[in-house]
Order: C-alpha cells, then sequence, then structure tokens
C-alpha cells in the first residue's frame, strides 16, 4: 500500500467513528425511551392511568431530562414522540426539550420525562412554533395510579399532562416554560430529508430500532385491556 492509501485508510478510520456516533446515539435514544416507558407501566398503582393513555394520540417519551441550576436554573433533554393512527402508532421522531428558570438555586438532577398529548393540535403547535409549555400550550401535572377519575378538574381538561421520575419516584410534574421542538440532526440521522409531519401522520415506515417501542405503547394504550 502506497503512502497516499495508507493515509486515506487512516483518515477514513479515524472519521467512520464520528459519522457513526450520531446514528448509534439515535437507535440507543429510542431503546432507552421505551425502557422507561414500561418501567413506569408495569407499576399500574404508581404509573399513568391507562384511561388516560386510552384516549392518548401522541406520546413523547424523554429518557434522563438534564437539570441544571446555579443561580439559572435550566433543563435540556433529547427523546422521542410517535402519535396514534387508528390501531398502530407512527415511527417516532426526535425531540428536544429546553427550558429555563431564574432564581437562587444550587443542584442538579437527572429526571425522564414522559408527555400525554390529548390531540394532535397541541402537539403540532409545540413543534412548529417553538411555544412554551403552560403558558402557550395548555398543560397540567398529569395524574397518576389506577383511576383517573380522582385526578382534578384541571388535569383532565388539560391539552397535554406531563409526568417526570426521578429518583425511582414518578409523579405528575409541571413543565411550564419548557420549549419542545424536532431534533433535526436526529430525524436526518435515522430518517434522511423526510418532513416530521409526514413520519408522524403515519407515512414513513418505522425503523426496526423502534419495534420494541411501538409495541409497548401499543400494549399500554389499546382499550379494553
Amino acid at each position: 500500500m502506497t503512502y497516499r492509501r495508507l493515509a486515506s485508510a487512516m483518515l477514513l478510520g479515524m472519521l467512520a467513528p464520528a459519522f457513526a456516533s450520531p446514528h448509534s446515539d439515535d437507535v440507543s435514544r429510542v431503546v432507552r425511551a421505551n425502557q422507561v416507558f414500561v418501567e413506569v407501566m408495569r407499576t399500574p398503582d404508581k404509573g399513568i392511568p391507562r384511561e388516560i393513555l386510552e384516549g392518548a394520540q401522541c406520546v413523547a417519551i424523554v429518557p434522563s431530562e438534564k437539570a441544571l441550576a446555579f443561580i439559572f436554573g435550566g433543563t435540556y433533554g433529547k427523546g422521542i414522540v410517535s402519535c396514534r393512527h387508528g390501531s398502530f402508532w407512527s415511527a417516532p421522531i426526535y425531540i428536544q426539550v429546553g427550558g429555563g428558570s431564574w432564581g437562587l438555586q444550587l443542584g442538579g438532577q437527572s429526571t425522564d420525562v414522559i408527555m400525554v398529548f390529548r390531540t394532535r393540535v397541541g402537539l403540532n403547535k409545540l413543534l412548529s412554533n417553538k411555544v412554551k409549555l403552560g403558558a402557550d400550550a395548555g398543560a397540567a401535572a398529569g395524574p397518576v395510579g389506577r383511576q383517573a377519575t380522582a385526578s382534578t378538574d384541571a388535569s383532565m381538561h388539560a391539552e397535554i399532562l406531563t409526568y417526570s421520575r426521578s429518583r425511582g419516584a414518578f409523579a405528575g410534574v409541571s413543565l411550564n416554560g419548557d420549549i419542545v421542538q424536532p431534533d433535526d440532526s436526529g430525524n436526518r440521522a435515522m430518517y434522511g430529508n423526510r418532513p416530521w409531519l409526514e413520519i408522524l401522520d403515519g407515512r414513513v415506515a418505522p425503523p426496526a430500532a423502534s419495534r420494541a417501542l411501538l409495541a409497548s405503547l401499543n400494549h399500554y394504550t389499546a382499550t379494553g385491556k
């Protein structure tokens, strides 16, 4: 092998992991999202009520959203969202969740976040206009446990119900002020140039990596179980 070919081979070897890494991270995100969802739903007395999921039109899962604060507080996480189409769920698109708060704060924690959308309108509004949860899109802490009827009127009429799990504890939580937007780099890595709206409309075949997640969504959102 000539010096030029050797140098080219070494360069390709160095670049290959850089190009492969984002895609592997995107696959891992789907796998982790499924793990979070299944773990939460396997504790029916403390999970999302089945009545809520049976009426869900879209579900977003953000594994281990990071929360850091020192005078300025903020959150940042990456996750996925899928939408219902009759008896099946769409291929998941990748999303980013970020927000901020002001105050004398010091600390940090890692939190799993789940958002249940009652309508596609609420999700489309968030993804298209970068509006804030709570202020611009009606959101409320979701009820937890077997009986959704025990929840407040506010949560039952909210467009978006939000939950979090931190240090093993799962509960409805207010995410007011957070912004949800498409993660363009993740979507390009998995779907090329297909628009996120087209993917959520069910017009794109789900990748193999998402099969377990979609099976879990089908299982826990089906009526009559």
